[in-house]
């Protein structure tokens, strides 16, 4: 059995306050990505105002802890969205299909709140 391995890049924030997770762990030939909000690594505040920005953020973070790890956005099979208000569906959804490429991948949607002024989280599975 492959041991489960971290995952680190200083292209994506850090855990979120030192809290005790990894940005990705490694195993079984998947990447399993933790939440990533739209913060700019070595930042703690949201980059706009608008769930658009924020997701488009959020996506550059994905993308940077996916590449860490030997993967890719187009590798991915699953994603949670987290969004604060669910009226902002749409919107975070234009920017989404421009990052999933052409097989998008199982999703799943749900409002929630989060921290500070962020709208939008994102986590994600991988094929490695």
């Amino acid at each position: 059995m492959t041991p489960k391995h971290a995952v680190q890049s200083e292209q994506a924030p850090q855990p979120f306050r030192g809290a005790p997770y990894s940005q990705a762990i490694v195993a079984g030939g998947l990447v399993f990505v933790s939440g990533q909000v739209g913060m700019r690594p070595g930042e703690t505040a949201a980059v706009g105002d608008s769930v658009e920005q924020q997701t488009e953020q959020t996506f550059a973070n994905v993308r940077a802890i996916l590449e860490a790890a030997g993967s890719s956005l187009e590798r991915i099979v699953k994603t949670t969205v987290y969004l604060r208000p669910l009226d902002d569906f749409a919107a975070m959804h234009e920017v989404y299909r421009r990052h999933v490429g052409d097989v998008p991948p199982a999703r799943a949607t749900v409002e929630v709140g989060l921290p500070g002024d962020f709208l939008v989280e994102i986590e994600a599975i991988a094929l490695v």
